[in-house]
C-alpha cells in the first residue's frame, strides 16, 4: 500500500499552504520510526517534529511501524497524529527490520527526502529546518548526492550520544569513534541512524536498510555503502536533538558479569549476533574480514574484552 502524500493527508504549517498558492509545490518529507512500547517516549518525538516544522514550508508524513507494542502505542499514535501511518510488525522486526518496513512503505511514493529518527529522540524545535539547510548549502558547494546526519546528547548531562563517526584507524576498521560536533559540518565514515536526512537521490541510489541486520549495524552498513557508492555522509553543525546513550551495564562489555552471561548477551540480537556480524565484516573489512569477524568473540573469551576493547 502506498503512502498518501497528498496535502490534505500531510501536516502542512508556516509557508506551505502560501507556496501551493503561489503555484510551487513544497517540499515533502516523510519520517521514518519503529517503536516498541514506548508510548510515552513515542509521542513526545511526534509531538517535537510537528513542533519542529512551523516555519517551514514542507509537506510532511511520517510512517511509524509499531514492533507488536501492547502499551497502546498505535492506538494513542493513530488518534493523536492523524499525519502519521501506522505500520504493524509480529514484534520480531527489532530497530533495523522495523526501519527497513518503513522505508519500504515510504519509497513507493518517493518524496523529496526522508528522516530516519528514533522514537526516544526529541529534535530541537530548529533541527528539521537545519539539516534541510546544511543539504542545500552542501550541494551548492559539491553535486554529489549526500546524506545528513544529526547529532544528539544527553538532556541530563549534555554528553554527545549519537551522531556520525569516523575508523578508528586503518588497521581498526570495525571501530568506529562518534565526531564531536562543531559549528561546521563533517564527513564521515559511519552514523547512527538516531537523526538521519536521506534525501531522495540518495535513496535511490543506496536503497533501503538490509533486513539481514537483526537490530543493529544497519545504519553502519548503510553509511559504508553509500560511501562505496559515492554518496558523501555528513556530519551537521551543531546539535539536531536530545536522546539518551544505551548504559553498557548489563550488556556483554560488562566485565563485572560472569563469561557465560557476557557470551550469551553477545550472541543475543541486541549484542553482537554472529549473522549480522558476519555481513557487516564480509561487507565492509576489506581482505582479512575473518579475523575482524573473530576477533571480538575470540577476546570475550579470552578475557581481553572490555567497554574500552569493543569493536
Amino acid at each position: 500500500m502506498n503512502i498518501d502524500l497528498s496535502p490534505d493527508r500531510c501536516l502542512a504549517l508556516g509557508p506551505a499552504r502560501s507556496a501551493e498558492l503561489d503555484g510551487q509545490a513544497p517540499l515533502r518529507l516523510c519520517i521514518l520510526m519503529t517503536s516498541f512500547n514506548r508510548k510515552e517516549k513515542t509521542l513526545a518525538s511526534l509531538q517535537a517534529i510537528a513542533q519542529s516544522i512551523v516555519s517551514i514550508g514542507l509537506l510532511l508524513r511520517a510512517v511509524l511501524v509499531d514492533d507488536g507494542s501492547n502499551d497502546g502505542t498505535a492506538a494513542a499514535v493513530t488518534v493523536q497524529f492523524p499525519w502519521v501511518r501506522v505500520d504493524h510488525g509480529d514484534g520480531n522486526l527489532f530497530w533495523c527490520r522495523g526501519m527497513h518496513q518503513a522505508f519500504d512503505s515510504a519509497m513507493r511514493d518517493d518524496p523529496d527526502f526522508y528522516l530516519w529518527l528514533n522514537d526516544d529522540t526529541m529534535l530541537q524545535p530548529s533541527a528539521i529546518a537545519r539539516l534541510l539547510d546544511t543539504a542545500a548549502t552542501l550541494r551548492t558547494r559539491n553535486p554529489r548526492p549526500l546524506i545528513v546526519v544529526g547529532s544528539t546528547v544527553d538532556a541530563e548531562t549534555g554528553a554527545i550520544t549519537y551522531g556520525g563517526e569516523r575508523r578508528a584507524s586503518a588497521l581498526k576498521r570495525s571501530r568506529f569513534l562518534r565526531i564531536v560536533p562543531t559549528d561546521h559540518p563533517q564527513l564521515c565514515d559511519s552514523m547512527n541512524g538516531n537523526i538521519v536526512l536521506v534525501p531522495r537521490d540518495a535513496a535511490r541510489i543506496v536503497g533501503n536498510l538490509d533486513p539481514a541486520f537483526e537490530h543493529a549495524m544497519g545504519d553502519t552498513d548503510y553509511a559504508l555503502r553509500a560511501r562505496k557508492l559515492g554518496v558523501d555522509v555528513w556530519l551537521g553543525a551543531g546539535v539536531f536533538g536530545a536522546c539518551c546513550g544505551n548504559p553498557q551495564g548489563g550488556t556483554y562489555m560488562d566485565t563485572d558479569l560472569p563469561l557465560r552471561r557476557r557470551w550469551h548477551l553477545m550472541l543475543n540480537r541486541k549484542g553482537l549476533p554472529w549473522r549480522s556480524w558476519l555481513v557487516l565484516t564480509r561487507r565492509h573489512m576489506g581482505l582479512f574480514w575473518p579475523l575482524y569477524f573473530c576477533w571480538p568473540y575470540l577476546s570475550l573469551l579470552t578475557g581481553k574484552y572490555n567497554r574500552k576493547a569493543a569493536p
